[in-house]
């Protein structure tokens, strides 16, 4: 009984951090995947057959750019919804999300977003503390 308790705790474990993070790469391969990645972007390839709807996931703030003309409804947490017409070739900014897109026409959707990645910022120097001499005190 314990054992089987303790593997659960195991196995639930491995799968919470997958499922938080919500990278749609991870949680919907099927739809996303990765043409280049580094320390500044991650481009991601998204393509949908007619209908198909994905997951709940997440992206950071994006360019995406519209290789398709299309009409995608978003679900977004708490149910609310949004459709959103696009066409091939437009490109727009969106910002950080949290959605699950569902393609509703009957053609295949394509899209390539360039998720951009938080600029790390260095912690702010140390002011040094002033002196009323000045740096080159030492000269006579």
């Amino acid at each position: 009984m314990h054992r089987t308790f303790f593997l659960s705790l195991f196995v639930l474990a491995l799968a919470v951090p997958s499922v938080l993070a919500q990278d749609p790469t991870k949680v919907d391969s099927k739809h996303y995947k990765v043409e280049f990645e580094n320390s500044k972007v991650r481009i991601v390839r998204v393509h949908y057959g007619p209908r198909e709807k994905s997951v709940m996931h997440r992206h950071p703030d994006a360019v995406a750019i519209f290789q398709t003309d299309g009409k995608v409804k978003f679900t977004f947490p708490g149910g609310k919804t949004e459709e959103r017409e696009m066409k091939a070739g437009q490109a727009l900014f969106t910002p950080a999300v949290r959605h699950l897109p569902e393609n509703v026409t009957d053609n295949d959707m394509e899209v390539i977003l360039v998720e951009l990645k938080g600029a790390k910022r260095k912690p702010a120097a140390k002011k040094p503390a002033s002196t009323s001499a000045p740096a080159n005190s030492n000269k006579k």
